[in-house]
């Protein structure tokens, strides 16, 4: 068995944000997959369950919002008992560019503080994860503030906010790949 986290922050006025791609991610999954997601209360998560790559996978979306994904993740991995390189967790990325996407095991947080909360609440780094590209030129010009209370002020507007019809566009392409590329991923380690 697999578990696939999606990192987003719930409600409406985040759907459809960078940081809540994840979620999008996820629901995609859920969504080609034929499943449906029901909130766990015991998880303080939405929950599917569904057949992935010939694998029984459980894919969550965590209500903890984002910097606290780890309190969900924990949870749901000692209830399922799956190993640690069971767990896969798709994030945004602000070091990919937006369009791409890279598939990553045992990797630092890189800054993301939902990455951390799930390395924090573990205690490993030992997972996989889905990063998707969202860095772009407003990223750019955010991270170029003279001040740092004015660049994690910038940085933190860009991270909640939506996406242009052109990105967009190259959110659902990117979306596709990376779902298919986990797919041969997992293919290949259930063959080994």
């Amino acid at each position: 068995m697999k578990i696939l986290v999606g990192l987003g922050n719930p409600g409406s006025e985040y759907e459809g944000t960078k940081h809540s791609i994840g979620f999008d991610f996820v629901s995609g999954v859920v969504s080609k997959e034929g499943g449906t997601f029901s909130f766990n209360k015991k998880f303080n998560a939405e929950i599917a369950s569904v057949s992935f790559s010939g694998k029984k996978m459980i894919i969550a979306k965590p209500f903890t919002f984002v910097n606290n994904s780890g309190l969900a993740v924990k949870k749901i991995k000692l209830f399922y008992r799956v190993k640690l390189g069971d767990i896969i967790v798709a994030h945004d990325d602000l070091d990919i560019p937006l369009g791409e996407f890279k598939i990553s095991f045992g990797k630092n947080s890189g800054g993301h503080r939902g990455v951390q909360s799930i390395i924090d609440a573990l205690k490993t780094n030992k997972f996989y994860r889905v990063r998707i590209g969202t860095a772009g030129r407003k990223l750019q010009a955010a991270r170029n503030q003279k001040t740092l209370a004015k660049k994690k002020e910038a940085v933190g507007g860009f991270v909640l906010s939506g996406f242009s019809p052109a990105e967009k566009d190259e959110i659902k392409k990117v979306l596709k790949e990376a779902k298919s590329r986990l797919e041969e991923i997992l293919a290949n380690k259930n063959n080994k």
